[in-house]
């Protein structure tokens, strides 16, 4: 095991699940060369629009094939009967996750996660993770108000936050900034995604509201969400190891630092 996973600290192993690899790449040959070398260094890989509109539910399949577990990041945002049905079919799929925009509504959400369950019940499915996709994090303040959002990032992000909880969502898709108002507000056993992470000296790309893996999982973060550092690494591998490691540390750092009075 050693030999595996070199220099990572105690509990770092059980950490990378905690990872999700973004599978943003044009074809399904480039995402199984991924899978292949990934497969078992991280916990699952999220499937966006591109690869699906290139590839369809056959990508899923081929993670699958490789014993790993499939985030389908498609953010539905629709009438709350399309959602639904479409929320059943990735259940179908064998999908660990998928996400849904929480400003579809709060009808969309709650009649999702009440479809989605009422069918793996009846088909006999495992029931994925449904999470709700607050702000963004190509988004900043400015961006929300040009579309008539007078608040705040974080204010938005905890008013979505609210609302998903009250729909029955597993968690949130948020941005590292907002993890703590989301905590305080939803509790512990709500699931918090993250993407935005970057290396401390890697470049932000089109995110605006970043943190690096460590800081992320301090803040309590459940899962990141990482692409392009992963992807672009000269060593794929090296870099999962590198991250896995920073995440170890945060997450036992969150874990060990005192209680607040």
């Amino acid at each position: 095991m050693s030999a595996r996973w070199p220099l990572l600290p105690p509990r770092a192993h059980s950490i990378r699940h905690r990872l999700i690899l973004a599978l943003d790449v044009e074809t399904i040959a480039e995402a199984e060369e991924l899978v292949e070398l990934l497969h078992d260094a991280v916990g699952a890989f999220k499937i966006g629009k591109q690869l699906f509109l290139h590839a369809g539910p056959e990508v899923v399949r081929m993670v699958h094939r490789h014993g790993a577990e499939v985030f389908l990041d498609l953010k539905f945002h629709d009438i709350p009967h399309t959602v639904a049905r479409a929320g059943v079919e990735a259940a179908r799929l064998g999908v660990r996750f998928f996400d849904v925009h929480a400003s579809g509504s709060f009808e969309m959400m709650a009649r999702t996660n009440a479809e989605v369950l009422r069918a793996c019940r009846r088909e006999g499915l495992r029931r994925p993770k449904i999470l709700a996709v607050t702000v963004l994090t190509s988004l900043g303040t400015g961006d929300l108000r040009r579309v008539g959002v007078a608040d705040g990032v974080e204010s938005q992000v905890a008013r979505l936050a609210r609302l998903a909880h009250r729909a029955g969502m597993a968690g949130v898709v948020a941005s590292p900034l907002e993890i703590g108002r989301i905590r305080r507000e939803c509790g512990r056993g709500f699931l918090i995604v993250t993407p935005g992470v970057r290396p401390a000296r890697g470049a932000h790309d089109d995110q605006k509201r970043v943190l690096t893996a460590s800081e992320a999982m301090r803040a309590g973060a459940d899962y990141l969400v990482i692409g392009r550092p992963i992807r672009e690494a000269p060593d794929p591998r090296a870099m999962v190891q590198q991250i896995v490691a920073d995440m170890a540390h945060g997450f036992l750092a969150a874990r060990t630092r005192p209680a607040a009075r």
